[in-house]
C-alpha cells in the first residue's frame, strides 16, 4: 500500500470526499479532493448550472495527475476524483505506477436526493443527469454500493486494498 495512489471514482454526491476522508484516517495517507482543483472559471460554470466539457476538464485533470505524481514520490495519497470518462482516467493515470481505483456506485435517486440535502457545494442537483450521462464504467475498479454506510464501505475497501 505504501506509495500507492488510490483514487475514489464517481459521480457527484456519491460520497467521494466522505470516503475518501475516512480511508485517508484508516491507512495514515493524506486525503485530496479533487474538487478543490477546479479553475474558478469552472466552478461559476457549474454553479450556473452548466456541465464542464471534456475542455474545461483537461487543465483540471493534468493538476490532479501532477498531485498524484508527486505524492507517489512521497507516502502515496488518497484522491478524490470524478474521473467519469475513460479518457480522464488515462490522464490521471500517466506517470502512476499501480493507480488504485475506487468507484462508488450509487442509483441517480439516491445520489440525487443526497444533493438536494447537499450544503455548501456548488455543484446544483440538477447538473447530475450529465454526469450519469458521461459515466464510463471503469473496468477495473473496486465498484462499491454506496446504499452501505461510510464505516461498512471503508471496510469493505480496505478488504479489497488487503487482497491486492
Amino acid at each position: 500500500m505504501i506509495n500507492n495512489i488510490i483514487y475514489i471514482m464517481g459521480v457527484s454526491g456519491c460520497g467521494k470526499t466522505t470516503i475518501g476522508k475516512l480511508l485517508s484516517e484508516k491507512i495514515a495517507v493524506p486525503f485530496f479532493d479533487g474538487d478543490d482543483f477546479h479553475s474558478a472559471a469552472n466552478v461559476e460554470k457549474m454553479k450556473a448550472g452548466e456541465p464542464l466539457n471534456d475542455e474545461d476538464r483537461i487543465e483540471w485533470l493534468q493538476k490532479i495527475n501532477e498531485l498524484a505524481f508527486e505524492q507517489q514520490q512521497l507516502k502515496g495519497a488518497i484522491i478524490a476524483c470524478s474521473a467519469l470518462k475513460e479518457k480522464y482516467r488515462i490522464v490521471l493515470n500517466s506517470g502512476i505506477t499501480k493507480p488504485v481505483w475506487i468507484f462508488l456506485q450509487g442509483s441517480y435517486q439516491i445520489i440525487f436526493q443526497r444533493l438536494q440535502n447537499r450544503q455548501g457545494h456548488y455543484m446544483p442537483p440538477a447538473l447530475l443527469q450529465s454526469q450519469f450521462d458521461n459515466l464510463e464504467i471503469p473496468p477495473n475498479a473496486f465498484s462499491i454500493n454506496i446504499a452501505n454506510e461510510p464505516a461498512t464501505i471503508v471496510e469493505l475497501i480496505l478488504d479489497k486494498l488487503n487482497e491486492e
